[in-house]
């Protein structure tokens, strides 16, 4: 069965397109699954069937009726990894930016998992489904850095155990724009579904507990380098709790806003993605005990960032 849902557009965008619009509310999925669904006729403008090219106004009432999912076993395909650390019972991977964790809507094929299918010839926990096979958590399309994914049932649930008690260690790097009032920031305020766009995260009393600790690396031109330790893992959470304080990951067109303007204009540098990296991972070993600890090269584009930005 097909789902619907309307998303009010608050301010007119008289240079933006619907499509364009819709992908930055929407960051799961593509920009070419909006213009599909608009050239079918699932998208509808106050009710009215629309082109992609159309320039939202305010208090217009955009209406998408997403597809049915269709859940189909992922097909292996070689991509290249990263690999940081493997051994029989699992992997950690230093995923890059723009690549999608599972297959879903508008992201068939090109996934993280159809990449593992290949590596590991088949060889991954099926506890997560034909779609997510071996996933034991999951990192944002164009957040880059350290992912754990396991090769057997037995280690897919030592370590989900670990997530959800919170014995991993968890360490993001973030380029933010403008710069923290102190050098050191705790966040503890609980997150939920947004009541209106119901894709995004926002800070609601009656959320789920979610706790980030924050201390500056480096400052930057008009922005700087934040390192993010998660203490729960929320959808999210890194993102909304720095847009909190007001310093919103660099390139973050979803929770970015007028910080995120300001922030080009006067430094003069756009990002290509959300400059958002998971540095560090540590665990138990799920079959030794043994700590793991992994760290994850910048990548090319934060590297970049930030060498433009000092």
């Amino acid at each position: 069965m097909s789902r619907r849902e309307t998303l009010h557009v608050e301010e007119s965008q008289p240079k933006a397109r619907l499509d364009k619009f819709l992908q930055e509310h929407f960051p799961e999925t593509s920009r070419g699954t909006f213009q599909r669904l608009i050239e079918n006729g699932d998208v509808r403008v106050d009710g009215q069937p629309t082109k992609a090219t159309h320039h939202p106004r305010a208090s217009e009432a955009i209406t998408i009726e997403w597809p049915e999912p269709i859940t189909a076993e992922a097909l292996p395909e070689d991509i290249p990894l990263e690999i940081l650390f493997e051994d029989d019972h699992l992997l950690v991977l230093n995923k890059r930016a723009g690549i999608v964790v599972h297959p879903a809507a508008g992201h068939a094929t090109g996934t993280l998992v159809n990449a593992l299918l290949h590596h590991c010839k088949g060889n991954l926990s099926g506890i997560g489904g034909v779609a997510r096979p071996g996933i034991v958590h999951r990192l944002d399309k164009d957040t880059s850095g350290c992912i754990v994914v396991a090769k057997n049932d037995a280690a897919h649930l030592a370590l989900s155990a670990q997530f959800a008690e919170r014995t991993t260690t968890k360490i993001y790097h973030a380029i933010v724009c403008g710069q923290p009032s102190k050098p050191k920031h705790t966040v503890k305020e609980p997150l939920a579904r947004h009541p209106v766009h119901r894709k995004k995260i926002a800070i609601t009393p009656n959320g789920r507990e979610a706790h980030t600790g924050f201390r500056v690396l480096e400052k930057l031109n008009h922005s700087a380098l934040m390192e993010a330790t998660l203490h729960t893992g929320r959808t999210h959470q890194i993102r909304v709790h720095l847009q909190h304080l007001g310093c919103p990951v660099v390139g973050d067109a979803v929770y970015g806003g007028r910080p995120t303007r300001a922030f080009t204009q006067a430094s003069g540098y756009t990002a290509p993605r959300q400059m958002l990296h998971a540095f560090a991972l540590g665990f138990d070993h799920p079959a030794s005990g043994e700590p793991v600890k992994v760290e994850a090269p910048l990548p090319e584009d934060f590297q970049k960032a930030l060498d433009l930005l000092r």
